[in-house]
């Protein structure tokens, strides 16, 4: 999550490429991005739908798999910077475990930036910043690190240093290891690992005494340890900075440049090593059909329970709930209920969603994020779960659209159709709907800014075949006479 052109669906794309998952660097400059699957999308270079993926990384020492690490799986969701599509940002936080902010070194914390973190407060999502862009002109790291701390009022924890900045950009070093990691090629694979930290030494010396305080502070053991004099081990400390983590208590600060395969990977161990797995959480609550609060573990023994959290029209099998498993697991061809609308639903297929591509699976596990395929009644923000287990999970607020503008098809034999593809965008989208006027007859569209209904407008033609003009709504005009 991040403002406009901060890099997320860049560092997306390099993280896919680290993790096996691409063999081949999608770049959002040309329109070959994986995650910016839409063609809007492909020729504006932005991202309009947050797009849902998974890979496997497995925790890595001196650019070497650490030995004894275990392989993990990472849901990734690459969510738009535009105010317009904020909805895309609300639920996917809503479904998620934790967030990677993304922050351009030269803007540092902006707008768009504070919003999203706002909305992650709202959920208490577990959070770690990732400073991006730190090979452009006017690269600060120093000072965006500031503005972490004093615009967002967080507990910002810098675990890495730049090495040089702008076009000096060579690498970062490690203040725990306090080791340099140079990248020599474009690709980011030829990386020298090595203890001398040239004119770099003091300023790393400084922060990671700086580091080593922040962490004993927030913890009263390693406090104790600090204050007598002693050092608290890497591995103590590292377990105190995850725990805080995951306790929103701190914000582990990591930099690089996406754009240039620089720092992607020692960011993939951050994220392995500081963000809570779907354990690490508290367990989710919920209310069963009488009113009274129920818990729900994430455990695969548990009743299944699950929230969908986006709906998409596809054009090959129709209806695609998107869903985050709470607890429990499901098979594909089983009934489910759907207990916030009260009714039963097949599902039909389970599909793994990468982007746009989809694989199919037979069974989804506590902690999965997949999508269905049968859904009749299901919509955004709506609990599915376990038949003889019925609760129904905290839902998402969406806010009111802000803007209107009135739509008419170009030709008479569009107005069904454009109805119908109205409410299946209207389906899609939360902050999108669409009336009719009573008094103008008009047909009246809403959404969150200019560029939500461009697109809107854009999809219609484009996926539905609906050729519309756009205007300003009519104003009715009324002649009150005083008697």
């Amino acid at each position: 999550m991040a403002h406009i052109d901060a890099g997320k669906t860049t560092l997306t794309e390099r993280i896919l490429y680290y993790t096996g998952v691409n063999y081949k660097i999608g770049d959002t400059h040309e329109g070959t991005a994986t995650m910016d699957w839409m063609e809007q999308e492909q020729e504006r270079g932005i991202t309009i739908t947050s797009a849902a993926t998974t890979c496997h990384w497995t925790l890595e020492e001196f650019t070497k798999p650490k030995a004894g690490a275990l392989e993990h799986r990472i849901n990734i969701i690459d969510t738009p910077g535009h105010v317009d599509f904020t909805v895309e940002v609300e639920r996917s936080l809503r479904v998620l475990d934790g967030a990677v902010g993304v922050f351009c070194a030269k803007g540092g914390v902006e707008p768009q930036s504070e919003n999203v973190w706002r909305q992650a407060d709202t959920y208490n999502v577990p959070r770690m910043a990732f400073i991006n862009k730190m090979d452009i002109l006017g690269a600060n790291f120093y000072g965006a690190v500031d503005q972490i701390r004093t615009r967002l009022g967080k507990n910002a924890i810098v675990l890495q240093l730049p090495i040089g900045k702008e076009d000096d950009f060579k690498g970062v070093i490690d203040l725990f290891e306090m080791k340099a990691y140079i990248y020599n090629d474009d690709k980011g694979d030829n990386i020298t690992v090595t203890d001398d930290l040239g004119d770099m030494k003091d300023d790393a010396e400084l922060y990671r005494s700086e580091l080593i305080e922040k962490i004993c502070e927030l913890d009263d053991d390693l406090m104790m340890m600090y204050l007598e004099g002693e050092e608290p081990s890497v591995e103590e400390m590292k377990k105190v900075l995850r725990k805080a983590t995951c306790e929103c208590t701190a914000v582990p600060v990591c930099c690089g440049s996406a754009y240039r395969n620089k720092g992607v990977q020692k960011l993939l161990d951050a994220i392995i090593e500081y963000m809570p797995a779907p354990t690490d959480i508290p367990s989710i609550k919920g209310v069963d059909l009488d009113g009274n609060e129920v818990e729900r573990h994430s455990s695969d023994d548990e009743p299944f329970s699950a929230l969908a959290f986006k709906i998409m029209a596809d054009p090959f099998v129709g209806k695609l709930a998107f869903f985050r498993v709470y607890s429990g697991s499901m098979a594909a061809g089983s009934y489910v209920l759907n207990a916030t609308k009260d009714k039963k639903e097949r599902v039909g297929r389970i599909l793994q969603m990468h982007a746009n591509k989809r694989q199919e699976l037979d069974r989804v596990y506590s902690g999965d994020i997949a999508a269905a395929v049968g859904f009749k009644f299901t919509t955004t923000g709506d609990t599915i779960c376990d038949e003889q287990h019925p609760v129904i999970l905290e839902s998402m607020e969406f806010p009111e659209p802000v803007i209107e503008l009135a739509i008419e098809p170009k030709t008479k034999a569009g107005q069904g159709k454009m109805g119908e593809a109205l409410a299946k965008l209207a389906e899609e989208d939360p902050t999108f709907r669409a009336h009719t006027d009573q008094e103008t007859g008009q047909t009246i569209i809403a959404g969150m800014g200019e560029l939500h209904l461009e697109i809107i407008v854009d999809r219609l033609l484009r996926e539905f075949k609906v050729e519309a003009n756009v205007g300003a709504p009519q104003v009715t005009k009324r002649h009150l006479q005083n008697l």
